[in-house]
This record gives structure tokens, sequence and C-alpha cells, in this order.
């Protein structure tokens, strides 16, 4: 038998304290770069977004692959992608030890989809960290704040 999966993954990460590095012109170096990461895992990536200090990735990933490794994988590639390319990425220091990630189902795809794609316009009333906790809130994850964002 085949294997057949259908899950639909939120994955969020940021900087280490709050460091804000994203800019209108050095995301569209970053957002392709990740996609491309998920796409050599076998992985689609539904849309890769974030704004100033953190990334949104939404994705199916390919049953082989394991979502720690995952995240650890995209997190190291982009760090030295970022580094490499140093000038665009100014602010940069490095991103936070943790993640998160949520699971949804299929339905939920085009509203996070539109969720990433208002980035921008979404943090100009929320930080990060204030959207992070809802997530995690929304999602029933326990949270220790004081690792929240390291």
């Amino acid at each position: 038998m085949s294997t057949y999966t259908q899950i639909l993954y939120q994955i969020v990460f940021g900087t280490y304290d709050y460091t804000p590095f994203l800019t209108t012109e050095n995301e569209k170096i970053l957002f392709p770069y990740l996609a491309v990461i998920l796409k050599n895992k076998s992985c689609h990536s539904y849309i890769v977004g974030g704004a100033s200090n953190h990334v949104h990735i939404i994705t199916h990933v390919h049953p082989t692959e394991a979502p720690a490794y995952l995240v650890k994988d995209i997190k190291l590639a982009s760090h030295k992608m970022i580094l490499q390319n140093g000038k665009s990425f100014s602010h940069f220091t490095k991103w936070q030890v943790g993640y998160s990630l949520f699971t949804y189902h299929i339905s939920a795809k085009m509203n996070l989809i539109r969720y990433v794609e208002n980035q921008r316009e979404h943090h100009k009333i929320f930080s990060y960290k204030e959207e992070l906790v809802e997530l995690l809130k929304d999602n029933s994850v326990d949270y220790n704040e004081d690792f929240l964002l390291k």
C-alpha cells in the first residue's frame, strides 16, 4: 500500500530576542529560498512570509520528513544563506532556538494563506510575541513565558 497524507502545517520561528531584520527587499531573497528548501525536501509550501523579525510557513510536509528535523534544516540553511548575503541582512543576528508548529485541517488552507499574506498589516497592531501567544492559546499549547522567544 502507498502512503497518503494531507497534514497542513504552520511553522513559525523568529529571531533571537525579537531582533527586526526583514525588509521588503531582503524578504524577496529569504522567502523564495525557504520555499526551495521545502521543495528540495519534497514538501509543498503554500506560502512563506512574515514580518520584521519572524517567518511563517504554510506547508504540507512529506511523510518521510520529521517536522523537527525539517525546521532544523530550514533554520540552518537559511542562517548560512543570510550570512553569505550579509549586506542584505545586516541586522540579522540569529534565529531563536525554538519554533512553533501547528497542524490544521486542509479546509483552513486559504485562511492561513491570507493570514500570512497580511503579516505586515497584522503587525502594525500586534507584536510577534502577542501573535505567538495568541497562536499558542488558539492551539491549546502550554508555554513558558521565559522561553517564548529564545
